[in-house]
């Protein structure tokens, strides 16, 4: 019979060993599939590898499902059973598990730590079931965890900082979160994750609010024809208010009301001297055999290169001191395990004389010093100007000595008289008693001493009404 001969591949040390009801056993693979079993078969030989436990019913796994430990065993498939509880213990005894499918199933909940004696667990399955809610420590100690697969769930909020943070799933090169129930994603941090994880990186029918950040996303992805926007680029639809259905994300450029423009890749500035360093973020992961091509045509092999342009480990180019003829469009050319890739970098370089710092506080410091002189020239004008006339008002000047008077002349024999206090500061005026008609002088007369005059008096002797007094002979005193 079957059983026998599969009994037959049985490996030495087994002797006395069945293989469980209703189970096909072939050497270490015990299929238990389709069995219509309620727990997990005992006793399960020690040397099991793959365990097939799929579409029954076993609808609770608990922490002694397995009494003793299995050592060997690699593969464990539960899919289709309605599980609906998983203890936090119940991998403790499977320590080598690498591939662990929980599909198809009832479950609501990833609690804490809930996987993390699976330190070397590369694949896990939980798409089809009820998740509502996961644990920030859920995934704890998964260091080789490579494929997560949880899509057709309901989650609403996914912790993506697991991604961002890239310590609890170094390895991880797969994310399916397709037809959950996800409203947003924080694009920029999905844009900063390597290209060889969002090249599947699955979003897809998830009722996405539409954004331009989004669309740029997905916009750059499409053109580096990642696998998760090119694949799925009709399910990939978002949510307008006031629209009747979806609409494709990429579809979003140019239309109303958004408006969203096309991504551009970032142009890399620097400025003379400086040292940059140019990433090739290549879609294949753990990639090797690589090389640049400077834009001077030069290529830059995998044995480093020359003092100021250098090849690092991680495939990255650095260049050192930079000079103007450094600025260009560099290519990272990545030889990949299926199709080759080229990627392409564009550097400019400043000239840091002209487009540096100091100029702008050169002139910084010249607008200041220039504000505070017209501020000070403005005080100075204000609250120092020179005494005038007005000066001194109030005040008498004692007259001058008549021989060192230079208003006297030696023409006339008029003699000069100080003014009186009334006058004044520093005015004379001529007596009109010793001149006859057209202001000549009388001779034999005596002058008259001087008498009170009124202002008319003293205004009528600079009288403009008397032009002959103006060409008289008789020199004016002022």
């Amino acid at each position: 019979s079957l059983l026998l001969a599969l009994s037959l591949l049985s490996p030495r040390g087994s002797a006395g060993w069945s293989c469980p009801p209703r189970c096909v056993c072939a050497s270490n693979l015990l299929s238990c599939s389709q069995a219509n079993l309620s727990v997990v078969p005992a006793p399960l030989p020690r040397f099991t590898a793959v365990l097939d436990l799929s579409h029954n019913n076993v609808t609770r796994l608990r922490a002694d499902w397995a009494p003793a430990r299995l050592p060997h065993l690699h593969a464990l498939l539960l899919s289709h059973n309605g599980l609906a509880f998983v203890s936090t213990e119940a991998f403790a005894h499977v320590p080598r598990l690498r591939h662990l499918d929980l599909s198809s199933n009832r479950l609501r909940t990833l609690d804490e730590n809930l996987f993390s004696d699976l330190g070397e667990l590369e694949v896990l399955l939980l798409y089809n079931n009820e998740i509502t809610t996961v644990d920030r420590t859920a995934f704890e100690n998964l260091g080789r965890l490579r494929k997560l697969y949880l899509g057709q769930n309901r989650i609403a909020r996914f912790p993506l900082e697991l991604l961002r943070e890239g310590t609890r799933l170094p390895q991880l090169a797969l994310l399916d979160l397709s037809a959950n129930r996800l409203r947003a994603v924080p694009a920029g941090e999905l844009q900063a994750l390597p290209a060889w994880l969002r090249d599947r990186l699955y979003l897809h029918n998830n009722p996405l609010a539409c954004d331009c950040l989004l669309f740029q996303l997905l916009d750059r992805g499409h053109r580096r024809h990642l696998s998760a926007v090119v694949d799925f680029q009709d399910e990939l639809r978002c949510v307008l208010p006031g629209a009747p259905a979806p609409i494709k994300i990429l579809a979003l450029a140019g239309q109303q009301p958004l408006n969203c423009s096309k991504a551009r890749e970032a142009v890399l500035e620097a400025y003379l001297g400086d040292s940059v360093t140019l990433g090739c973020d290549s879609r294949w992961q753990g990639v090797r055999s690589r090389h640049w091509v400077t834009p001077g045509g030069e290529r830059v092999l995998g044995d480093g290169g020359n003092g100021s342009v250098v090849l690092l480990a991680n495939g990255s180019l650095q260049l050192r001191a930079l000079r103007p003829e450094d600025a260009g469009t560099y290519a990272c050319w990545v030889a990949g395990p299926l199709l080759n890739e080229t990627l392409y970098v564009e550097l400019l370089v400043h000239n840091f004389t002209l487009h540096g710092p100091h100029d702008t506080l050169n002139t910084a410091y010249t607008t200041l010093v220039g504000c505070i002189l017209s501020v000070v020239l403005v005080l100075i004008y204000l609250y120092l100007t020179p005494c005038r006339c007005c000066c001194c008002r109030g005040t008498e000047k004692p007259p001058a000595p008549r021989d060192d008077s230079i208003n006297s002349s030696v023409l006339s024999t008029t003699p000069n008289h100080a003014g009186g206090p009334g006058e004044p500061c520093g005015s004379h005026i001529a007596s009109s008693a010793g001149t006859g008609q057209n202001g000549r002088f009388k001779g034999g007369g005596t002058p008259p001493p001087p008498g009170r005059q009124g202002p008319k008096a003293q205004r009528k002797v600079s009288d403009p009404d008397s032009v002959s007094s103006v060409f008289s002979d008789t020199p004016i005193v002022v």
